[in-house]
């Protein structure tokens, strides 16, 4: 069947299904006279599988792997070829691989490379297959890329390792290391030439017996630390501007008196130009306030009521023009919706369904302005992956005690896609940036529903509309979908991408303001 027939056929098959569809259907109405934020970025991050797959597994596959997460190109059947992220995350290493068991990280897997080396000389041969894969991602279009730091070089470290070894509140850092490890970070923002660079993750977490990097850090250290930065940003000429926040939990942000003192109500202490620890003002400083999604987002009442409150909160304490971004997500939580947890790798649509959930409500509820994955690629028998690796029998993922599959990983392997990688996609491949969402009108129907969610997405340059659905429900729902207001200028047929048990982002025909969003799937409607 030739391109042209087939997309005869599909367009046929979509308008039979919007007429058998079309009683009872549910009304979705949007404003557009109804601006909200302005999309920056969809992303996810490096950790820390790149290493070994950058450098070391056929470039095919190397080039494969990159396309499923960069590409914004179709095939000749109008289907994506990758998701079209538009932010790559690069870790910057702490030289936990140089240390060995001496640095605190047990697994090869999660140990990095550091460019600076103890005698301070600076190697940027280092890093190789990060690398690579940060070039792929530029190949490739990808708009920004942000730096992040898990902690410091392991040589400037209290313990001499790449994470804390005592349950306390402050950094695991010498207290005279300040300024180099700000002007490590800057030389290195300069040479790769990121966009943004992140110098505190999780600070709320004392990394204590971690199999992971971590460093803790006080709100008073962490702001001592971003104003060493800003200046050697300055003398250095980097174009980097800092992100701060990677809240290990959103409401560290915005609330006082939590099981983390001196290290929560950051959006006061630290944001708020009257802050005790005010970094407001600085000339390197992006105007956004970042955390991550994570032990909030069950039950629905509770995610829903977390992002008011800290959507309020930055509103009321801070400066219209600043962004909340939510920088890193995987789902751990164990609740009804999500059996078990974190473990136990999931390909399928029930993950892909609970983080298209969150995306959703990030963006609707938190207004995020940035949505970004943790990890694209993960070796483990964890739901933290968009695209997950093996050698090929081992097709769930590696244990503990699985080091024959995980030594030979590191040269070639398996890859597979996940649901939740087309999933995210439903938003990363169309939602670019630039765009702004739009509200969405009640209906009478209740916008906490865990049956049918919707947000939409306008680009007043190319005059598109972009509606993203999510059915949670295992039943099929007739849609009637309304975009008032809405200038006669602007494409009114649409284009359906559907990711399901049966389709991974797949262009299914087109439709106009009746359709069906079949059961347990995540559907984009793209206006053309």
């Amino acid at each position: 069947m030739n391109n042209f027939l087939y997309k005869a056929f599909l367009s046929i098959f979509m308008m039979s299904a919007q007429s058998l569809h079309a009683q009872n259907s549910q009304k979705v109405t949007f404003d557009y006279n109804a601006p909200q934020q302005t999309i920056h970025s969809f992303g996810a991050s490096d950790c820390w599988r790149t290493q070994y797959i950058g450098e070391n597994w056929p470039e095919q596959k190397r080039n494969q792997i990159a396309d499923l997460l960069f590409s914004s190109e179709t095939d000749e059947w109008g289907n994506p070829k990758g998701i079209g992220l538009s932010l790559w995350r690069f870790n910057i290493g702490s030289g936990s691989h140089e240390a060995g068991e001496q640095g605190g990280v047990q697994s090869e897997w999660r140990r990095t490379e550091c460019f600076l080396g103890k005698n301070g000389d600076l190697d940027w041969n280092k890093q190789k297959g990060q690398r690579w894969m940060l070039q792929a991602a530029r190949d490739r279009g990808v708009r920004y890329v942000l730096g992040f730091s898990i902690t410091a070089p392991y040589f400037m470290t209290k313990n001499g390792m790449a994470r804390a070894s005592e349950k306390t509140p402050y950094a695991n850092l010498k207290e005279d290391y300040y300024d180099d490890y700000a002007l490590f970070m800057a030389e290195v923002a300069k040479k790769l030439n990121f966009d943004y660079i992140s110098p505190v993750n999780e600070p709320q977490w004392e990394w204590v017996g971690s199999n992971q990097e971590g460093m803790q850090a006080t709100n008073e250290e962490c702001s001592r630390l971003i104003r060493y930065l800003d200046k050697a940003l300055i003398t250095n000429k980097a174009k980097a501007k800092i992100v701060f926040g990677e809240a290990g939990d959103i409401r560290y942000l915005y609330r006082n008196s939590t099981d983390k003192p001196k290290r929560d109500n950051q959006i006061k202490e630290m944001f708020s130009k009257q802050g005790k620890h005010s970094i407001h003002g600085l000339s390197t400083l992006e105007p956004v306030v970042s955390g991550h999604s994570y032990w909030s987002t069950w039950p629905i009442d509770t995610m829903i009521t977390t992002r008011k409150q800290l959507h309020e909160a930055i509103a009321c304490e801070l400066p219209d023009n600043y962004n909340y971004w939510q920088t890193e997500y995987c789902p751990m939580e164990k609740n009804s919706d999500n059996p078990n947890g974190g473990s136990g790798r999931d390909t399928g649509m029930n993950t892909a369904l609970y983080i298209a959930r969150v995306i959703h409500y990030d963006l609707t509820v938190a207004h995020a302005t940035s949505w970004q994955f943790w990890t694209a690629l993960s070796e483990w028998n964890y739901k933290d992956g968009l695209i997950f690796i093996d050698d090929g029998v081992l097709s769930s993922g590696a244990r503990s005690g699985n080091e024959k599959m995980i030594e030979s990983c590191k040269l070639d392997g398996e890859f597979r896609t996940s649901k939740t990688l087309w999933a995210l996609g439903n938003y990363s491949f169309f939602v670019r940036p630039g765009m702004v969402r739009i509200s969405q009108i009640n209906n009478g129907i209740s916008q906490n529903t865990a049956d049918l969610m919707a947000s939409a997405y306008v680009d007043n340059l190319t005059k598109k509309v972009v509606v993203v659905l999510i059915n949670y429900s295992d039943k099929n729902k007739a849609v009637d979908l309304t975009v008032e207001n809405l200038p006669k200028s602007f494409h009114s047929r649409f284009a359906l991408y559907e990711t399901s048990s049966r389709s991974d982002l797949q262009l299914k025909g087109w439709v106009g303001s009746r359709f069906s969003v079949p059961s347990r799937s995540v559907a984009t409607l793209v206006s053309m």
